[in-house]
C-alpha cells in the first residue's frame, strides 16, 4: 500500500476530530438518506461537527431544527425591533412573549460562559447551507404552540412546573462546565429548563420531545415528497435524535394531516373561567347581602373589595417597577373587573406603562442580553413591561379571593 495515499490529510483529520464522540446517525428511507446531527445548542463542538460534515460529505438539503420565527430571529437580530408591544398587549401575548424571552435567556446564560452565540450551531449550519446553494427545511414546531400545547395538556401541578421552570431558568446563576453542556446533547433545551418535572409527567415529556419528534419527521418526509433529494443534513438537538430516527423508519401517517393535528391547539380548561365566575357571583352575592343588613355594612364590603383587589393588583405593578400611573391604572381597573370581562386589569396598566415609557431602541438592541440576567427584566422597558402585566395578573387574581373571602367572613 502506498504510504502516501493512507496518510491522512489535515482536512480529514481536522474532520475525523470534530465528529469524535458526536451524535451523528444515518437513516435511509425509500430513496433519501438522512444523516441526522445531534447537538447541544450551545456548543464550539456542535459548531465545528457541522462544518466538519458539511466539508466532508455532499448534501442536497440542509434540515434545522427551527420554526419560521426563531430562523427569522437568526437571520434578522434585530427582529425584536419590529415587535409591536401595544399589539402584545392587546391580543394578550404578553404572557407567551415573557416565556420566549426566558428560554432565551436561559440559552443565552450558558452561552455567556463560552462565548458563543446561541444556536451558533444552527446558525452554522443555514451558512453552510447559503454557501452551497442548498436548501434550508424549517422542520420545528412553533415554539409557541408547542409551549401552548405543553400548558393545556397537563393538570395544575405540571403546569406550575411549566412556570416554574421559565422562572427558575432566570434566577439560578450557577455557573454550568462544558462537559455539563455537551450533556445537553443527551436531552432537549425545552426539557432541560423542566428538568425532572418534564422526565415524571409524560404529558409533558410528550408534548416537549415526543411530539415534536413526530412533527419534524412529518417535515422532512413532506420536503423529500416535494423536492427530489438524495441526501440531506438534519441539525437537531441530540434529545431529539433517536426519537427521529425511530419515526423516520416507522411513521407512515400522511404527513399533512399529521402535522396539522400536531399544530391544533387543545381546548383550554373550563374549570378555572367557571370558579372565578363562580366566586364573582358569590362576591356579589355577600355585598348585595351585605347591604340588607345596612348601608353601613354593604359600604363596608365594597370598600373591602375595593382595597384588597385594587391594593393587591397596585402591589403587582409596584413589583414590576412600574410607572406611578401605572400603578394607580392597577389600582382602579382591578375592582371593575366584573364589568369587562375578558380584559384583565393588567392589560389597562401595561397599555398605560407602555405609553409612559416608550420603549427606545436601545431597548430593542439590548433585550436578548438584558433578559439573561433577572435584573435585567427590570431595566428594560420592554422586558418591565412585560412583567407589569403578570404580575398585576397575579396580584389581580390573589387580591380578589382574598377580598372575597375576607367579605364572606365578615358577614358569619
Amino acid at each position: 500500500m502506498n504510504a502516501s495515499a493512507a496518510a491522512p490529510t489535515p482536512e480529514s483529520v481536522s474532520v475525523s476530530d470534530a465528529l469524535a464522540e458526536q451524535p451523528v446517525s444515518r437513516v435511509r428511507r425509500g430513496e433519501v438518506e438522512y444523516v441526522l446531527l445531534g447537538t447541544a445548542h450551545v456548543s464550539r463542538a456542535s459548531v465545528e461537527a457541522v462544518h466538519a460534515l458539511l466539508a466532508a460529505e455532499p448534501f442536497d438539503a440542509v434540515a434545522v431544527e427551527l420554526c419560521e420565527p426563531r430562523y427569522q430571529s437568526i437571520r434578522d437580530p434585530e427582529a425584536f425591533r419590529k415587535l409591536d408591544l401595544f399589539q402584545v398587549i392587546r391580543q394578550g401575548k404578553a404572557g407567551l412573549v415573557a416565556a420566549n424571552l426566558a428560554l432565551s435567556a436561559f440559552q443565552r446564560r450558558l452561552a455567556e460562559q463560552f462565548g458563543i452565540e446561541p444556536g451558533a450551531e444552527m446558525k452554522a449550519a443555514i451558512d453552510g447551507a447559503d454557501e452551497r446553494g442548498l436548501p434550508i427545511w424549517l422542520i420545528d414546531r412553533e415554539i409557541g404552540t408547542t409551549l401552548k400545547r405543553a400548558y393545556r395538556s397537563v393538570g395544575f401541578l405540571d403546569r406550575l412546573a411549566i412556570v416554574g421552570g421559565l422562572g427558575a431558568s432566570l434566577l439560578t446563576r450557577e455557573d454550568v462546565s462544558e462537559d455539563e453542556i455537551e450533556k445537553l446533547k443527551q436531552g432537549d433545551l425545552l426539557g432541560s429548563m423542566f428538568n425532572e418535572f418534564a422526565r415524571e409527567s409524560p404529558p409533558l415529556y410528550d408534548t416537549l420531545i415526543g411530539e415534536r419528534d413526530r412533527y419534524m419527521t412529518a417535515r422532512l418526509r413532506q420536503h423529500a415528497a416535494e423536492t427530489p433529494v438524495k441526501r440531506v443534513l438534519v441539525v437537531i438537538g441530540a434529545g431529539h435524535l433517536a426519537g427521529i430516527e425511530k419515526e423516520l423508519a416507522g411513521q407512515n401517517e400522511i404527513p399533512q394531516p399529521l402535522l396539522e393535528k400536531l399544530s391544533r391547539l387543545p381546548p383550554a380548561s373550563r374549570w378555572p373561567k367557571w370558579l372565578a365566575a363562580a366566586a364573582f357571583v358569590a362576591i356579589a352575592a355577600a355585598i348585595g347581602f351585605a347591604f340588607t343588613r345596612g348601608a353601613r355594612s354593604g359600604i363596608e364590603a365594597l370598600q373591602t373589595w375595593v382595597v384588597f383587589s385594587g391594593g393587591f393588583a397596585a402591589l403587582g405593578a409596584i413589583a414590576a417597577a412600574a410607572h406611578p400611573l401605572s400603578v394607580l391604572t392597577a389600582f382602579i381597573a382591578a375592582p371593575l373587573k366584573p364589568f369587562r370581562p375578558g380584559i384583565p386589569a393588567s392589560a389597562f396598566s401595561a397599555g398605560v406603562e407602555a405609553w409612559l415609557r416608550r420603549p427606545r431602541v436601545a431597548d430593542f438592541d439590548s433585550l436578548r442580553d438584558d433578559v439573561a440576567h433577572w435584573s435585567g427584566w427590570w431595566k428594560n422597558r420592554i422586558a418591565r413591561t412585560l412583567l407589569n402585566f403578570l404580575f398585576v395578573t397575579l396580584g389581580t387574581m390573589i387580591g380578589s379571593y382574598v377580598a372575597g373571602f375576607r367579605i364572606i367572613r365578615n358577614l358569619f
